[in-house]
């Protein structure tokens, strides 16, 4: 009896941690914070994040060299996974960037702090990621 009843708790254990992992695994990498803007995807830190109006091939940035360095890539990680309308793409220089419907995200390097949203409207190209 203790036995069974030790096997059902270790199992139960192993359920519930599998459920966390999935949980933590399957998470948004940004959220939505509410800006000048309105509703606007922000990074972990609570920064603004920006699509490119030159990224015209799905799954594909145009942003790279001098431009990556204006407008930093928001990166994945070397094992990240699509979520929902969260998608991986490929880098040319084989690192991963996070796309939200299919559009590559950036930051803006001027963009110091949660809120700001200089970025948006820069070169007639670059706007907040809207939700």
């Amino acid at each position: 009896m203790k036995q069974t009843i030790a096997v059902a708790a270790a199992a139960i254990l192993l359920s519930l941690n599998a459920a966390v992992v999935l949980a933590q695994t399957s998470a948004p990498p940004a959220k939505v914070a509410e800006t000048s803007k309105g509703k606007t995807l922000v990074d972990p830190a609570g920064l603004t994040l920006y699509t490119f109006d030159n990224d015209k091939s799905a799954g594909k940035s145009a942003c790279n060299g001098k431009c990556a360095t204006n407008w930093p890539p928001f990166m994945a990680a070397a094992d990240a996974t699509n979520i929902g309308n969260w998608s991986v793409i490929v880098r040319g220089d084989g690192s991963k960037q996070w796309a939200y419907k299919g559009k590559p995200l950036y930051r803006w390097m001027e963009d110091k702090k949660p809120g700001d949203v200089d970025g948006d409207g820069r070169f007639n190209v670059w706007h907040v990621a809207a939700p």
